[in-house]
């Protein structure tokens, strides 16, 4: 934690560029205080959990996880007969909650596609969801009519747990439910009753507590896929945060305004 103690130690410091993405827990509020800049390689960060989505939208649209396991069970093409017939990702609805940093970089990445989008994100105007590629609706009704929903919302009190058994219940049967965002923001019981009856389809990256415990039901079920949080930057997807650390770095030095700085108000809704 950087925070007075090593402030002091360092009085020349003008600057801190964190090579990751949120810096919660990294900084404490004196850094703001003392007017040092603040600059975080997040959006480069989100650029792979936006294709993890969009990767995971478009297969979930398709019904290629329910037909690998009629597949895997069946052994012949009963499994491709039992799709249902409104499958694919030509006109389906895709939900996008909170237009967040990755929230839009998702958006971003399905304009090529042909997918109705509707976005529940209270920040916005019918306006500026159009812009960003979608339709502004309350998220009751982005539940009730999307085939494939994707949580983008940031942490804040109001939204920890904000999808639990009534959000759910709304949703379609036979949809699909993604997180990338946090765990905290999913009533997980309520995810376990809704994904073992086979209602709903699940793509879970983040989990509360994380990981789960062994003998969690949700690691055995055929209609979720559960992974380590790998969504976001891995591998050799990690140079695209050092890259935009650096550039930050350079622009600073030269005068220049910073790309993606970190206000207070940031701050409070970084996950």
């Amino acid at each position: 934690m950087i925070d007075a103690r090593v402030l002091d130690a360092a009085p020349h410091l003008r600057l801190i560029a964190h090579s990751a993405g949120t810096v919660k827990g990294h900084l404490d509020r004196e850094v703001w205080r003392r007017d040092i800049a603040v600059t975080t390689a997040a959006q480069a960060n989100g650029v792979p959990v936006a294709e993890y989505t969009l990767a995971f939208i478009l297969l979930s649209a398709k019904g290629a996880f329910p037909a690998a396991a009629g597949f895997r069970r069946l052994h012949d093409m009963r499994a491709k007969e039992a799709m249902p017939a409104h499958v694919g990702n030509l006109g389906s609805t895709v939900g996008i909650i909170g237009a967040s940093r990755i929230g839009r970089l998702v958006l971003e990445m399905l304009r090529p596609f042909h997918h109705r989008v509707l976005i529940a994100s209270p920040d916005l105007t019918p306006d500026e969801a159009t812009r960003i590629g979608g339709t502004l609706v309350p998220l009751e009704r982005l539940l009730e009519e999307s085939d494939v929903v994707s949580l983008h919302a940031p942490i804040l009190p109001q939204t920890i747990g904000m999808i639990g058994r009534e959000q759910f219940a709304r949703m379609k049967s036979g949809a699909t439910f993604i997180n990338t965002a946090r765990g905290v923001l999913v009533d997980h019981d309520a995810l376990r009753d809704e994904t073992s009856s086979g209602r709903l389809s699940a793509i879970i990256d983040v989990t509360d507590p994380e990981p789960l415990p062994p003998d969690d039901v949700l690691y055995t079920l055929d209609n979720v896929i559960l992974t380590p949080h790998i969504a976001g930057s891995m591998g050799n997807e990690l140079p695209l945060m050092g890259d935009s650390a650096t550039t930050e770095v350079e622009r600073f030095a030269h005068g220049e305004p910073l790309v993606y700085p970190v206000t207070l108000d940031d701050l409070d809704r970084m996950a």
